[in-house]
């Protein structure tokens, strides 16, 4: 079997030289992607589009935005690794605002893939098990303060109540962290 080598050092060896860069993403359209890499916290809202359908304003995913945001941190000195928020339909939930999250969803995992990173699928019940000490509720705001409890650096991008999205991706790239 043949090793790889490039610029006469072992690409295993390269891989361990590399920083370390976790990203969360929530995949829904008020989201976010959140990169933890070097003691540092890189927030992103979902990148969208409003258009005209008919009389009323749409909103829709940015893909070009979607694509620069991960851009980003091809960087050669990063070893990125993605966990990105596995989506599902839920009971009383609009069909419209399921399908526009699987939308999502689906536009993200063909980034990640094409863009050649590693990904993990992570449920928000398995990332609130480690992050949110065992409980697994849907109150939005109570993710958003758990970040903040874990990440005070980071209150400014947290403090409003619609940054629910930036808090969800922040914990699924923490969890990312706790469990690679």
């Amino acid at each position: 079997m043949q090793k790889h080598v490039r610029h006469g050092v072992n690409l295993e060896a390269r891989k361990r030289m590399k920083y370390k860069c976790y990203i969360g993403i929530d995949p829904g359209l008020t989201g976010a992607i959140v990169a933890i890499m070097d003691n540092e916290i890189v927030v992103t809202d979902t990148t969208t589009i409003s258009t005209k359908v008919g009389k009323k304003n749409k909103t829709l995913y940015d893909v070009q935005g979607m694509v620069a945001a991960l851009k980003e941190f091809t960087d050669s000195k990063y070893d990125v690794r993605v966990a990105l928020e596995k989506v599902h339909s839920m009971k009383g939930q609009g069909v419209a605002s399921t399908f526009s999250t699987g939308e999502g969803f689906g536009l993200w995992k063909g980034i990640i893939t094409a863009m050649g990173f590693s990904m993990q699928l992570v449920t928000p019940q398995a990332w609130k098990k480690v992050m949110m000490d065992g409980t697994t509720g849907k109150d939005k705001d109570a993710d958003r303060l758990r970040a903040i409890e874990l990440f005070p650096e980071a209150y400014d991008k947290l403090q409003r109540k619609k940054d629910h999205g930036r808090a969800d991706a922040l914990l699924i790239a923490e969890y990312l962290r706790r469990t690679a």
